[in-house]
C-alpha cells in the first residue's frame, strides 16, 4: 500500500475547566492538523471548551468530528464501563448532539464521529456495540465518516452497513502483532523524528513494526497522534514536514475520499 495523500486526525478539546492534560494547547497545533476529534463532556471537554475548540477548527479550516468517550472524567475515559450496547450508544448520542451543535452554530458540518480511548477499544471487539453504534448513524449521520481501526468490529459493521469509515494509522502508539494498538496510560515523551520515519513508512510501504518487532501490514487513511502526548507540537511538525518531503499530501478525509470517488466516476 502506498498513499500519496493522508488526513491528519488529532484529538482535541481534552481539557476540563481550569484542568489541562499535555505540553501543547490546541491553538498550537490546530494549524498543523487536517481532522479535530473533538472531546464532547464525558471524558474531557466543557460546553466553553467545546465552543472555543469548533471555533478554532473553523479558523483554521480543519473538519471536525464528534470524540465521544465513556462517562469517566476522573479517569479520562480510559476505563472501562460496563453497560448495555443500547446504553453506551445512548451516551455517544448525547455527545455527538452536542459537537454537531456547536459545529452548526459556527457554520460548520460533522465530518466524523471517533469514539475515545476504553469506548473505541470495546467497540473493536464488541460486534454488538460495533453494530448498534452504525445502526446509530447510518439514521441520523450517514454521511459521517467513522474513524476506527483496520480489522476491528467497528470496521467490519461499517463495511456491511454501507457506512464510510477511515482506518486509522497511530503514529505516537505500539502495535502488537494482530494490528491492534498497545493501550497505555503513560506514553512518555516519544522521539518525533522516529516517529515521523514510522508514519512516512507506512505511508510508502503500508507496513509498521510491532512491539515484537514483526513487520505488519496496516492499510489506513488517517493518521492518529494525540493532544496529550508529550512534545505533541514537535510531533506533528516532523510528521509533515516528513510527509511534505515525500510528496505526500494532507487533506481532510472527507476531501481525500471524494476525490478518489471523482477518480473513480
Amino acid at each position: 500500500m502506498a498513499v500519496d495523500v493522508v488526513d491528519i486526525n488529532c484529538d482535541m478539546g481534552e481539557a476540563f475547566g481550569r484542568w489541562r492534560v499535555g505540553d501543547t494547547d490546541d491553538a498550537s497545533l490546530m494549524g498543523h492538523i487536517s481532522s479535530a476529534n473533538i472531546a464532547t463532556g464525558f471524558h474531557a471537554g466543557d460546553p466553553n471548551l467545546m465552543d472555543q475548540t469548533v471555533r478554532l477548527a473553523v479558523e483554521h479550516g480543519v473538519a471536525i468530528g464528534a470524540h465521544p468517550g465513556y462517562n469517566d472524567l476522573q479517569g479520562f475515559g480510559r476505563r472501562k464501563i460496563n453497560g448495555t450496547a443500547r446504553e453506551l450508544v445512548n451516551d455517544i448520542v448525547y455527545q455527538v448532539g452536542a459537537i454537531r451543535e456547536f459545529a452548526r452554530r459556527h457554520g460548520a458540518t460533522l465530518q466524523h464521529v471517533k469514539p475515545h480511548g476504553a469506548l473505541y477499544m470495546e467497540m473493536a471487539v464488541n460486534p454488538e456495540l460495533a453494530q448498534q453504534f452504525i445502526t446509530y448513524m447510518r439514521v441520523v449521520a450517514p454521511n459521517a465518516f467513522v474513524f476506527c481501526m483496520a480489522g476491528s468490529a467497528t470496521e467490519r459493521a461499517a463495511s456491511e452497513a454501507g457506512h464510510p469509515a477511515a482506518r486509522e494509522f497511530y503514529a505516537d502508539r505500539d502495535y502488537d502483532e494482530s494490528g491492534s494498538i498497545v493501550f497505555t496510560r503513560d506514553a512518555g515523551r516519544p522521539d518525533p523524528a522516529a516517529i515521523a520515519k514510522k508514519v512516512v513508512r507506512a505511508c510508502k510501504e503500508g507496513l509498521v513494526t510491532a512491539i515484537t518487532g514483526k513487520d505488519i501490514e496496516v492499510p489506513f487513511e488517517t493518521i492518529c497522534f494525540h493532544s496529550d502526548t508529550l512534545g505533541a507540537l514537535d510531533i506533528v511538525r516532523n510528521m509533515r514536514e516528513a510527509l511534505i518531503a515525500e510528496g505526500i499530501r494532507i487533506s481532510p478525509i472527507s476531501e481525500i475520499m471524494n476525490e478518489k470517488t471523482r477518480r473513480h466516476a
